[in-house]
């Protein structure tokens, strides 16, 4: 084999070293994901790589832990089913009081369903922009795919508003079937709303026709198909979910009837009567009593 010719070595040399200095300029290529690893996974970003992360311990939470919400329970229980079975469905809004359940529900929808094919895919609201990414990453995937956002709300001019909107149904590309929207939010539009809009009549700031501009802020919530809402719950419903979780805690009825007036202790101090507030009075009472409990089972056995 003949040699280069000296001005051809030289340039190629010199186009070795500058790739050399360009390399670590150049993002890093985002790991594949393992699908066989989990069935639940978060979208990360390290640096400029964006990948799916899997969860390697996700909530263990069941549909039937869940009480005294049981109508929004069927309705989205009975979606979520639909879309398993490739049936269509629709994307999912839960709004409503905080602690009510809503997050809670899809992590339980998730283990009903794991072994029908269901994964959940978790998405900060600020990564929202990369949905079309994650989309790509998944369509064509024999697997069922819920993208879960959770506690979803926007400032005016938010750039994640427009890139949720389009993937939920703005796009001139058609949403894959195996892929569905999860979100919750405490509130029902998403976006602020302030009492001058409500105004017509009259300007808003530099807005000459404000019904324009409020409409576009109700339109987001209306791509979602199927709309949920969570309310306070009342001392009855508390104290039943209260009851429910001392049970799994190995409680006795007994025990759970004295529990009751700590229970309303309890919420009375956080200002709210939630299955959130409930669960943590539940596991803080059950791990006072079980101490107690087994200190004195020591001291006994000491004598």
């Amino acid at each position: 084999m003949s040699e280069l010719p000296p001005s051809l070595t030289s340039f190629l040399e010199r186009a070795e070293r500058l790739l050399a200095r360009l390399e670590p300029l150049l993002p890093p290529e985002s790991p594949v994901p393992d699908w066989n690893a989990a069935v639940a996974f978060r979208w990360r970003r390290h640096g400029a790589a964006h990948y799916l992360q899997a969860v390697a311990h996700p909530s263990s939470i069941r549909l039937a832990d869940l009480k005294d919400i049981d109508e929004q329970k069927a309705r989205i229980d009975a979606n979520t089913r639909q879309f398993v079975a490739g049936q269509p469905a629709n994307n999912v809004l839960l709004t409503g009081a905080r602690g009510s359940g809503k997050s809670s529900l899809i992590k339980a929808l998730l283990n009903e369903y794991a072994s029908r094919g269901l994964r959940v895919i978790e998405v900060e609201k600020h990564d929202l922009v990369d949905l079309p990414d994650i989309v790509d990453l998944i369509e064509g995937r024999s697997e069922r795919f819920i993208v879960f956002c959770d506690d979803l709300s926007f400032d005016a001019g938010d750039a994640t508003f427009r890139a949720l909107k389009v993937i939920l149904d703005g796009s001139i590309t058609a949403a894959p079937d195996n892929v569905l929207i999860y979100a919750t939010s405490n509130r029902r539009h998403l976006m602020p709303e302030y009492f001058a809009e409500n105004l017509e009549a009259h300007s808003v700031g530099e807005e000459i026709h404000p019904g324009e501009a409020i409409e576009e802020k109700v339109s987001l919530s209306e791509r979602f198909g199927l709309w949920l809402s969570f309310y306070p719950f009342d001392q009855e419903a508390y104290l039943d979910i209260v009851a429910h979780w001392l049970r799994s805690f190995g409680c006795k009825d007994a025990e759970i009837a004295r529990a009751e007036r700590d229970a309303l202790n309890w919420s009375l101090q956080r200002g709210s009567r939630s299955g959130r507030v409930a669960w943590q009075f539940a596991k803080d009472w059950a791990g006072v009593h079980s101490s107690k409990t087994s200190h004195g089972s020591q001291r006994g056995r000491r004598k």
